[in-house]
């Protein structure tokens, strides 16, 4: 639910701002959203006994480095509407945006063994000509046995478990026989 509230915010912000003004806000609801992850901060935003002007303060006092009317505004419509809970979900959809517009996405490889840097290389050149967009990859050490390459933001999962091969040839060669 969170995440649909968030994307309308998102679409808005994204029909205003040029590529620089939505990066620079991605960073600021970046921030926002880990300031949101700490304990004292969320309880401190979401306590009902604190008055909306008070959280607004606090809010605006957080962004006034951005010199930005339609992020002051985002800030007080959120307070407003009382959705100041939505901010981590808006920084994750301002990164998807963001992502889309570059058509830059991030991956990971998940192995037991050590990944090459230039296998990283050949794997996110050849991703990105399949994807048609620029794929960064980066190694995840794990007890995968085999190679797992997965990109989240294109909803892509390639893997290749040394185990299930080895099911599989040797359920091919039952059959063979």
């Amino acid at each position: 639910m969170e995440a649909l509230i968030a994307k309308r915010y998102v679409k808005a912000l994204t029909s205003l701002m040029k590529d620089k003004d939505l990066a620079n806000t991605a960073e600021i609801f970046a921030a926002l959203a880990q300031a949101y992850a700490q304990k004292e901060f969320s309880e401190l935003l979401d306590n009902p006994d604190i008055d909306a002007g008070a959280k607004e303060k606090l809010l605006l006092s957080l962004v006034e480095g951005a010199k930005s009317d339609a992020i002051n505004n985002l800030m007080k419509l959120l307070v407003e509407k009382r959705r100041i809970n939505i901010i981590p979900a808006i920084a994750e959809e301002l990164r998807l945006a963001i992502a889309k517009r570059k058509k830059a996405y991030e991956g990971k490889v998940y192995s037991n063994e050590a990944v090459a840097d230039e296998t990283l290389a050949e794997l996110s050149s050849n991703l990105g000509k399949k994807m048609g967009a620029v794929v960064s990859l980066a190694y995840v050490p794990s007890d995968y046995d085999g190679i797992k390459v997965e990109v989240e933001d294109l909803g892509v999962e390639i893997n290749l478990s040394k185990t299930r091969l080895n099911a599989q040839l040797v359920e091919h060669i039952l059959k063979a026989i």
